[in-house]
């Protein structure tokens, strides 16, 4: 088969010589120099570099001739939704309509689509079509339609101060009004195949992803399974017409056990979900998915841990380089015997400039697990209130590398082993 690989998500995530044998297919990768210089050296392949300053959909459209004769398409990244649209049109690949391709992207089109469908949402309105009050009061959300990871989302204590900041928004077109929702933060991660939700994973949040993009430590864990959630999951892809891939799904559940939808994603969820979703399940999820997508077999799955897994991360993009950093992650926490990994920097590495969810960028990432959920959010809970990064060290020195490889190895992880009587 001949693929064309927009290539946007860091190697490393995704592993695609897990699900692609690049010794039988025909693989072109096309990315960001950045993103290419990831590519394993010794993978069979063709590499097509972009410019920094060159719109990637426009390059490839003027680059890559539909008589080149390419089958399929992968563009597995946020960014790469609508993208790929682009690009299927100009080689001739079937895919789904721009449409239902603005539902997993824009904030206001999702929500639309889930009138009438039974699934509770916040109420809304586009920001370029405020009306003179909003049909609520009290707290209200300001959110990019098209963001993520939280970027540039304020909280409004009233609906009036959220209506004066979006009447002062320079281009108000990009954004939304939501009321505020009070209840815990909830993820779903699984896979849809021929419309059907299968091996679907459900997260509960320790503080919320705004929390960290305001610079504070939050974690995620995985929960028994409830049929509950299933359904409302079920309910959400339905009314979008999500019918393949990795879905990436975000509710509240309030006090009283409402569940509430905040956004969805037709892709994989970032952090650790990818190897937590395999530890557990035994489930690669990238590699599912590229076979879903392509209509091959799906990989057997690898044998599952019988633990719940979850993470806790700690942001570094709101700290100052000319400050420097420290951190120090004490031996309890490195040696706790249900902490499967510890990620850290030393002090001297770079910090992203944005928000990043990556274990080889930011400060501090703890992977752990337990066969209890309920001791799991215990253990992550402590761990998030311990100060581990602080402002003020050693200065960082620009362009120094992670403690993390930059070249992704060709690698295969299966579950964590545990010490003989560790269970």
């Amino acid at each position: 088969m001949k693929i064309l690989v927009v290539h946007q998500v860091p190697y490393r995530k995704i592993d695609y010589h897990l699900a692609i044998d690049h010794e039988v297919h025909d693989v072109t990768y096309v990315g960001r120099a950045e993103r290419i210089a990831e590519l394993p050296e010794g993978l069979r392949c063709r590499r097509l570099e972009v410019g920094p300053a060159d719109d990637l959909a426009g390059w490839i459209i003027e680059n890559v001739s539909p008589a080149e004769g390419f089958e399929q398409l992968l563009s597995l990244s946020e960014d790469g939704v609508l993208l790929a649209w682009r690009v299927r049109r100009h080689l001739g690949i079937e895919g789904p309509s721009l449409d239902r391709l603005r539902r997993v992207r824009d904030k206001v089109s999702m929500k639309e689509a889930l009138e009438g469908s039974g699934v509770r949402h916040p109420r809304f309105v586009a920001a370029d079509a405020v009306p003179g009050s909003l049909p609520w009061s009290g707290r209200t959300v300001l959110k990019p339609r098209q963001g993520a990871s939280s970027q540039e989302v304020v909280i409004h204590e009233t609906a009036e101060a959220a209506l004066a900041a979006c009447r002062a928004l320079g281009d108000p077109g990009g954004f939304e009004l939501e009321e505020y929702v009070d209840g815990d933060v909830l993820h779903a991660d699984g896979l849809v195949q021929d419309g059907e939700l299968v091996d679907v994973v459900f997260s509960r949040c320790v503080r919320t992803p705004l929390d960290f993009a305001q610079g504070t430590p939050i974690a995620s864990h995985q929960i028994q399974h409830d049929e509950r959630h299933r359904v409302f999951a079920e309910r959400v892809l339905r009314a979008l017409e999500i019918d393949t891939g990795c879905v990436h799904l975000e509710f509240f559940e309030t006090k009283e056990q409402e569940l509430v939808f905040l956004e969805v994603a037709n892709r994989l969820g970032g952090a650790g979900i990818v190897t937590s979703h395999l530890r557990h399940t035994g489930v690669h999820l990238p590699s599912h998915e590229i076979a879903i997508r392509l209509g091959w077999p799906r990989p057997r799955p690898r044998p599952a841990s019988g633990r719940y897994h979850g993470f806790a991360i700690f942001p570094g993009h709101h700290l100052k380089p000319a400050e420097g950093y420290t951190v120090d992650v004490p031996d309890h926490i490195r040696n706790h015997p249900w902490v499967d990994k510890v990620h850290s920097l030393d002090g001297r590495q770079p910090l992203p400039d944005h928000i990043s969810y990556q274990e080889w960028e930011i400060p501090v990432f703890i992977e752990a697990s337990h066969p209890d959920p309920g001791v799991l959010r215990q253990i992550l809970g402590e761990f998030v209130l311990a100060p581990l990064v602080r402002p003020g060290g050693p200065p960082v020195r620009p362009g120094s590398p992670s403690t993390e490889p930059k070249g992704p190895p060709v690698r295969s992880e299966g579950p964590l082993v545990r010490p003989e009587g560790v269970r």
